[in-house]
This record gives structure tokens, C-alpha cells and sequence, in this order.
């Protein structure tokens, strides 16, 4: 081997030389290459592992929202578009799992009696297809709002909420048998009233009677619970332990 190099010219050499390097130089450039092509894998594969978090931290958000756990919220006055869009939101969940629970929480004034009825049968119908609807009341459930809390299998109450009864209103104009016959309407609706109440709670139609005759009748979540108007009230102050009061300081003499 060493006879071979000797015998090679200057020029020879330096040819090998160069040859050598150039092939150096290109597994220089592979390796190179090799090494941005793992890195954009490992950039791509965090980008990937990036979306993939960002993904299931969306999913989890709504997976914790009201949508996806079937809890509505009526905090508008009951009226013809209020309660076509509860009635709209049932049935989407009625018809997506037609055994879901469903609850109901009631933050409004009240309004239209008519319309209240239609939502209070329709939330009847999804109880009688296998529905469990729990029915509950932060703020106020008043006038309209009042009998359709009374509508769920379950019922609660917010523990600073209120609850309000009072009798039917209307303002009659007309000639007298018009009005007669509207009065005659309103007794007969005032009856259904007093029927959903009385089913649902300890009260009689006689005591209703005297507490709505011409008042509004406001009862606080304690009243509720024990006049039967709820199953259970919520959201109280926690009870705090004798251990956790701060002990008095003694006075220094």
C-alpha cells in the first residue's frame, strides 16, 4: 500500500485528496439533512400534539357546558317566542336522546298564561315519554314562572329566591256579556291554577285562595320547601362549625 503511494504523483494525491473531502463533505451534507428532516418531524409532531391538546381542551369546555349537559335556562318573561325557543331546544334534545334528563331553571316574571300552559303540557309530554325534567329557581319564579316550576318531576329553589302566586289578570273591554264571558274564562283558568298548585304541594285551594285575593303572594325558599311548592332548596350559606369560629381574644390586663 505504502509502495502505491509512493508511486503516485504529487498531483495524484492531491486528486485523492479532494475526492476524499468532496465525499466527506456530501455524508457531511446527508447527515445534515437528515438532521432538519428530524427536527421538522418533531416540529410537526408538536404541532400535531399542540392541536390535539387544544382539541380536547375545547371538548372539554363543552363538555361542561349547558348545551351538552341539557340544562336550560328561561330567564325571559313567558311569552309566545320565549317559550317556542325552550320548546325548540326540548326537542332538539328530545329527538338527539329521547332518555336524556333534562332540567328547566326559571329566572322570570312570568307573563302570558296562555303560552305558560303550552310549555307546562309540553314538558308533561316529555315526562310521559321517559323524560326525567327537573325544574328549579334562581332570582324569582313569579306569576306563570311560579306554575311552571311546579312542572318537573324534581323541583328546587335557589335559597335567596322568591316565589310568587296571584290570581289571574286580565283587562276585559267590550260589551257586558263579553266581559262576563271573559271573567267566566279567567275563573275557569284561575281553577287549573289552583288544581296544579294544590297536586303539587301541601297547600288547599281554600288557603291559595286567601293568601292571592288581591295581592301578590311572595313566598321565600324556606316557605316553599315547607309548604311542598319545591322538593329540596339550594344554594345556601355553608354552615360553619363550632371548631371553625375564631376564638375570642382575652383582654390583656
Amino acid at each position: 500500500m505504502a509502495d502505491e503511494t509512493a508511486k503516485k504523483t504529487k498531483e495524484e494525491i492531491k486528486a485523492d485528496l479532494l475526492i476524499k473531502k468532496a465525499e466527506a463533505a456530501k455524508v457531511t451534507a446527508e447527515m445534515e439533512k437528515i438532521k432538519a428532516e428530524t427536527k421538522k418531524i418533531e416540529y410537526e409532531a408538536a404541532q400535531v400534539s399542540l392541536a390535539y391538546d387544544k382539541d380536547l381542551r375545547n371538548r372539554q369546555k363543552e363538555l361542561h357546558t349547558d348545551e351538552e349537559n341539557h340544562l336550560y335556562r328561561f330567564s325571559k318573561d313567558v311569552n309566545s317566542n320565549s317559550v317556542a325557543a325552550c320548546m325548540s331546544k326540548l326537542t332538539q334534545w328530545h329527538r338527539a336522546n329521547s332518555e336524556c334528563a333534562i332540567e328547566i331553571v326559571f329566572s322570570s316574571p312570568g307573563g302570558s298564561i296562555v303560552d305558560g300552559f303550552e310549555l307546562f303540557d309540553f314538558i308533561q309530554e316529555l315526562r310521559n315519554k321517559g323524560h326525567v325534567i327537573t325544574t328549579g329557581s334562581l332570582g324569582m319564579a313569579a306569576s306563570m314562572a311560579g306554575i311552571l316550576l311546579q312542572a318537573g318531576d324534581v323541583r328546587w329553589i335557589g335559597h335567596q329566591a322568591w316565589l310568587m302566586i296571584h290570581r289571574a289578570a286580565f283587562g276585559a273591554i267590550g260589551k257586558t256579556y263579553e266581559v262576563e264571558d271573559e271573567v267566566k274564562l279567567v275563573k275557569r283558568i284561575e281553577e287549573r291554577v289552583l288544581d296544579i298548585f294544590t297536586s303539587r304541594s301541601k297547600l288547599t285551594k281554600r288557603k291559595l285562595k286567601r293568601n292571592w285575593d288581591r295581592k301578590d303572594w311572595w313566598i321565600d325558599a324556606d316557605e316553599c320547601l315547607e309548604m311542598g311548592l319545591v322538593d329540596e332548596v339550594r344554594a345556601m350559606m355553608p354552615e360553619h362549625h363550632a371548631s371553625d369560629k375564631p376564638s375570642k381574644k382575652k383582654r390583656s390586663k
